[in-house]
């Protein structure tokens, strides 16, 4: 009996032997930096500036090269808050439709046909609107969580069902904007510099020929209204009053983001508008005190089976299966912006953003490394 199961033994382990090893097996191995488009302010840039003694002032002007602070005009902004609803329930308007409401009371602006209806709660019809109904006195939104929003609401028909639109002025919409793009416990001087940067934005980016100038998530920049107000946000806010970015006199459209890995890049290399006009104060800069602010994006790993790797590279029009990623033209720092993929078909050419997008990698600041798995 012993003798028979050390036999079965010696011969599991000879066939064993003659397998290719599990340690032998191999993956891909991402390293990089940074998390974003990479273009403007690092928010944790930023935040280690101003650790760092710098003035928001100084801040803006490292990021956004060749341009100086300077006054603007107040305006209205425009903010998406939704689209598409087949109805908008809110409530804290004084008035809407120029019919007097009651401001505890919970109003339903609904479609009907080409226009707006404003109906009570249990469905009483109060005024026809037209083509939009707008109420004033901080109504609340009560769509998908929405909060209060200072300024206006106006609810219009669209062709997808209803858009809902805070009117609101410029520093107060600023004053919704700042905590949630930075948080609120940061350096003072790193809060004035998101201020000016949201507000520059705003004016910058207007969306002309529509029913609206931004939207209220990251498509342009977060904003909360009156619950993300603070009191440090509201005062950075305030230390800035209608400061701008400024390019030969013009406000800047000062792109931001979290985290650029130690250098920001240059507008045309980055996945913001890949291959658009080089914009003169969108420039790629050492940003020589991020790495003291802490972010979990300015060094980061992803590991890749060789199945994933063919299957994500496939999508990019990989001829065959992926023998290796050639980066052929890098940036104004390490972030990708050719790249050839070398299939045992063929090679095939891609860009930074389009390899970053294909394997969901926080930046294109990448260097790929086949190993051994351990």
């Amino acid at each position: 009996m012993l003798r028979g199961s050390k036999t079965v033994m010696l011969a599991a382990l000879a066939v064993a032997l003659a397998l290719p090893a599990a340690a032998s097996a191999k993956i891909w191995v991402v390293k990089g930096a940074g998390f974003g488009h990479g273009v403007g302010m690092s928010q944790y840039g930023a935040y280690g500036y101003a650790k760092h003694g710098f003035s928001y002032d100084a801040i803006l002007t490292h990021y956004y090269t060749g341009t100086t602070i300077g006054p603007t005009t107040d305006q209205t902004v425009r903010v998406l808050l939704r689209d598409g609803a087949r109805s908008v329930p809110f409530h804290g308007a004084s008035s809407a439709c120029d019919t007097t409401i009651k401001p505890g009371k919970t109003y339903v602006a609904k479609r009907k046909g080409g226009g707006v209806v404003l109906r009570t709660k249990k469905r009483r019809v109060i005024a026809r609107c037209g083509a939009a109904m707008t109420a004033t006195g901080a109504p609340t939104v009560m769509v998908k969580g929405k909060g209060t929003y200072r300024g206006s609401l106006e609810v219009r028909a669209s062709s997808s069902g209803l858009e809902a639109i805070n009117v609101v002025e410029l520093e107060d919409y600023v004053r919704g904007v700042v905590s949630r793009e930075s948080p609120s416990s940061w350096p003072i001087e790193a809060l004035k510099a998101q201020a000016v940067a949201a507000r520059s934005y705003a004016i910058s980016t207007a969306a002309n020929g529509s029913s609206f100038d931004v939207f209220d998530d990251t498509r342009s920049q977060a904003y909360g209204g009156v619950g993300a107000e603070t009191a440090k946000t509201d005062s950075a806010v305030g230390a800035t009053h209608l400061q701008a970015v400024l390019y030969q006199g013009k406000v800047a459209q000062t792109f931001f983001f979290s985290t650029s890995g130690g250098h920001t890049e240059n507008n045309e290399f980055s996945s913001l508008g890949f291959g658009q006009p080089a914009v003169p104060y969108l420039r790629g800069v050492d940003d020589p005190y991020e790495a003291d602010a802490g972010s979990s994006y300015e060094h980061w790993k992803r590991k890749f089976s060789f199945g994933r790797m063919n299957s994500a590279m496939r999508g990019l029009g990989l001829r065959g299966k992926l023998r290796n990623i050639v980066v052929t033209q890098r940036g104004a720092s390490p972030r990708i912006v050719h790249a050839n993929l070398v299939g045992s078909g063929g090679t095939t050419t891609v860009n930074g953003p389009q390899l970053a997008g294909a394997l969901d990698l926080p930046d294109t600041w990448a260097f790929f490394k086949k190993k051994k798995k351990k």
